[in-house]
């Protein structure tokens, strides 16, 4: 079912038609009761048309609704889908049309427009009381809101427990969508999401790691959910987009907001990046020696410093090298005697 766009009377004329009729019902009752009063029988008829337009009167003050900037009210006439008011302003529609959004007590929490126990809140505070008051209301928000789910525990491609939380930008771009094809879709909203997250964390390594095609096209490549978290978010953006997309609802972004181990890995995996943190230190250090001692070697030769043989070469290296990886300064010794 698609949106279809109620055409809807302007209200404040009808307002004041409807108020002067009203107050005209009024008149009738007190022209009635004097001229009873009188002793005139014929007072009996303007009372009773009186009365009955006192009891009918109040109907069409039914249909008055108002409508503020990026709101939506969808409407239907005994069961029956007649239109959507999006136009801001105040409107008279027909009395019995009653307003349909099943989502209307359901909060995500985040954007404080429902409660979690089921029903919106209206705090009042006064002088030393204060009080709660259950609001119903059945106009569909149009603007951008955030769905921020909480944290949850996904297994990424290697096995590993992960912790994750995204944060999802939405809006309502079709009321009659949102309201009619899904039972309530802010919760529907909110399980697609978790959905996706895992299934495209299952997808990713939580660092790089080699042998892992996370694009689908056969080829390992270097895609990970700490490395490539952009495009990981988009990628959740586009399976939610997707499955709520006969819903009526657009997602604008996806960002992750919380990425971390699982708690009972953690630990291990601190040691293991701490490890490959220092083994690639060591890798870089023992590079930058070995060309060192390389470079003084041929430089010594070159300018004809000293002679050196194979065993006064290596133990010059084994020195050098030990002083360039070594973790503390060298503690130089002269030697005073022969070099041999």
């Amino acid at each position: 079912m698609n949106e279809k766009i109620l055409k809807a009377r302007p209200g404040i004329p009808l307002l004041i038609l409807f108020t002067l009729l009203y107050l005209a019902m009024i008149g009738l009752v007190i022209w009635g009761g004097i001229l009873l009063d009188g002793g005139r029988s014929m007072g009996a008829l303007p009372l009773v048309f009186g009365l009955l337009g006192l009891f009918v009167g109040i109907i069409p003050f039914f249909g008055f609704k108002v409508i503020k900037p990026q709101e939506a009210l969808v409407l239907t006439l005994f069961g029956e889908y007649i239109g959507t008011l999006r136009e801001p302003g105040f409107f008279f529609v027909h009395p019995f049309s009653s307003a349909v959004n099943p989502a209307a007590k359901t909060r995500l929490g985040q954007s404080a427009d429902v409660d979690r126990e089921g029903s919106s809140k209206v705090i009042i505070s006064g002088q030393g009381t204060s009080g709660q008051i259950n609001v119903s209301n059945k106009k569909i928000s149009l603007k951008i809101m955030t769905l921020s789910n909480s944290k949850q525990k996904v297994n990424d491609v290697l096995g590993n427990p992960v912790e994750i939380g995204i944060a999802v930008m939405w809006r309502v771009v079709d009321t009659a969508q949102a309201v009619f094809n899904v039972d309530n879709y802010k919760e529907y909203l909110s399980l697609q999401a978790d959905s996706a997250v895992r299934d495209i964390v299952r997808i990713y390594p939580y660092d790089v790691a080699p042998g892992i095609d996370t694009t689908g096209d056969g080829r390992p490549d270097e895609g990970s959910l700490r490395g490539s978290s952009a495009i990981v978010a988009e990628r959740i953006r586009e399976t939610i987009q997707e499955k709520v997309q006969h819903a009526g609802l657009e997602i604008l972004e996806a960002r992750i907001t919380h990425l971390a181990y699982a708690p009972e890995i953690a630990a291990v995996m601190l040691q293991r990046q701490q490890a490959s943190a220092i083994i690639d230190a060591r890798k870089m250090i023992v590079d930058g020696a070995v060309g060192m001692v390389e470079m003084a070697l041929e430089s010594l030769s070159e300018k004809d410093v000293v002679q050196l043989d194979e065993e006064r070469k290596a133990a010059m290296v084994s020195n050098l090298l030990v002083i360039l990886c070594g973790n503390r300064d060298a503690q130089p010794i002269v030697n005073s005697g022969s070099l041999y």
